[in-house]
């Protein structure tokens, strides 16, 4: 193993109702959770989304309404899923933009308190990108000389992944192979929630990425206009960012 661990890292890639992370929902999830010590831990699962697949979507991954009728529904298996993710590190193909923002809707829907708090994400798409600028079927044949077969399988895309991030560590002498460094490596803008509504200054404070507050302070703003709050808690905003940005005013309050 290439990949130099503190705790566990955990690979994992959602099928999914669409694109949308605040509406949409999961179909299946499939999980490789690699130990420092170098076993490893699958789990994969197809999930009843409670509401429709789109055929767009289901002409994707090739999972239809009947194929997940029988299925649980998330909340029902995110105490499984809880549990394996505690105390890990997490990775994934377009991870930080997609599946860890729709994780974490999922996981508050279903009354998991899931936080991104000590613990870092490698995104493995941003390193391809920034070396070769593929997609994840070329650049399996490109680290690792073989063709993704069952590609938009949940199960097929997490192995693949974990096998690329084991091929560019030990393609690039100069990526480091802690997971700390591949994370701040994988990242573009540090972000303070997953969809980027909420982004970090270099003073390291949080700041709005949209609207007519862009790049004005969170707790500026707050201050300014207290009424804005309530309008993005009631607005189609994520069910993560919200819960951002309700700590940044509470912080307010214990300061």
């Amino acid at each position: 193993m290439n990949l130099t661990l503190t705790k566990p890292l955990v690979f994992f890639d959602l099928e999914t109702t669409g694109i949308n992370i605040a509406k949409d929902r999961i179909v299946e999830i499939a999980i490789l959770k690699l130990h420092p010590d170098g076993h490893k831990e699958s789990y994969v699962q197809r999930v009843n989304p409670i509401v429709k697949i789109p055929r767009e979507a289901a002409e994707i991954h090739g999972i239809t309404n009947e194929m997940v009728l029988n299925e649980p529904t998330f909340k029902e298996i995110a105490p499984k899923v809880n549990e394996l993710l505690k105390g890990c590190d997490l990775a994934g193909f377009n991870s930080n933009r997609f599946d860890i923002p729709l994780l974490a809707e999922e996981m508050l829907r279903a009354g998991v308190d899931f936080t991104m708090k000590n613990r870092v994400s490698i995104d493995v798409q941003t390193i391809y990108h920034k070396k070769e600028q593929r997609n994840l079927s070329a650049g399996y044949k490109f680290y690792c000389d073989k063709d993704l077969e069952d590609a938009h399988s949940a199960e097929a895309d997490t192995q693949a992944t974990y096998e690329i991030l084991n091929a560019q560590v030990a393609m690039y002498e100069d990526l480091e192979k802690t997971v700390s460094a591949l994370s701040e490596y994988s990242n573009h803008k540090k972000r303070a929630d997953f969809a980027g509504f909420i982004l970090y200054d270099h003073d390291e404070d949080e700041i709005f990425s949209f609207g007519k507050y862009k790049g004005r302070k969170v707790t500026e703003v707050l201050d300014e206009n207290p009424g804005y709050f309530a309008w993005i808690q009631n607005a189609d905003f994520p069910l993560y960012t919200k819960k951002v940005l309700t700590e940044i005013k509470l912080r307010g309050f214990n300061t």
